[in-house]
């Protein structure tokens, strides 16, 4: 067994240990375990991590974060970003996962789409950070939506977190964290923006141009 799967081994024991919230019926109906975690889909060892708030009714089916509607939006940017030209119904956005890593606050879906609580966020910390730390390669994190950058709250300077979270432009600018897991930790880059959903009126529209703007610093030469 490889070190990620005894780490994905690890959090099923978790959540087999004492019940929470998760949305049973979509597992069933995708002929998956609920208690399985979808930890990840894409590269370890890339430079670039999305983390967005936790999984939807398609990625439990697809069993990879990101796969939805939002995913997809984030997928074809990715594509249009890499490989600088138009993705189209043909295209394999699955493609795009060589370049980068993709993730959640928690790994399990949640009933009704509700947002994990803060006590269920903090059961599951552990283990993202010995994920992050330990088996991702990378130093570029791209969050999107306020849940995922809350996340994020415990590991900057004392205030400075929370300080960056109240700007106003904190979906252009970035700053530097110190991710901990355990004695071991390590620096990496936040660079936020606004959950692309269609109920995120004030961005949905902005954002295929918000998040070029981000991966263009990432891949200025597509690679």
């Amino acid at each position: 067994m490889s070190d990620i799967q005894e780490l994905i081994a690890k959090i099923q024991q978790e959540a087999q240990r004492e019940t929470f919230p998760i949305d049973e019926p979509v597992y069933q109906a995708a002929g998956i375990e609920p208690t399985l975690p979808i930890l990840y889909a894409g590269n370890l060892n890339s430079n670039l991590c999305f983390f967005a708030r936790d999984l939807g009714k398609d990625e439990v089916h697809a069993k990879q974060p990101l796969r939805g509607a939002a995913g997809t939006h984030v997928r074809k940017g990715l594509y249009r970003a890499i490989y600088h030209q138009e993705p189209d119904k043909t295209t394999d956005l699955n493609s795009v996962l060589d370049k980068v890593l993709f993730t959640n606050t928690v790994p399990y879906k949640p009933p009704g789409n509700k947002a994990y609580s803060e006590a269920i966020k903090k059961r599951f910390r552990p283990f993202l950070e010995q994920f992050l730390v330990f088996h991702w390669q990378g130093n570029r994190i791209i969050t999107l939506g306020n849940e995922a950058l809350k996340w994020f709250l415990p590991y900057g300077e004392r205030g400075a977190m929370k300080d960056f979270f109240e700007q106003s432009d904190r979906y252009t600018g970035s700053i530097q964290i110190t991710l901990k897991s355990g004695d071991s930790q390590r620096q990496v880059t936040l660079q936020p923006l606004p959950h692309p959903s269609p109920l995120n009126q004030k961005y949905y529209a902005k954002f295929p141009q918000m998040l070029q703007q981000r991966l263009a610093e990432v891949f200025p030469n597509g690679d």
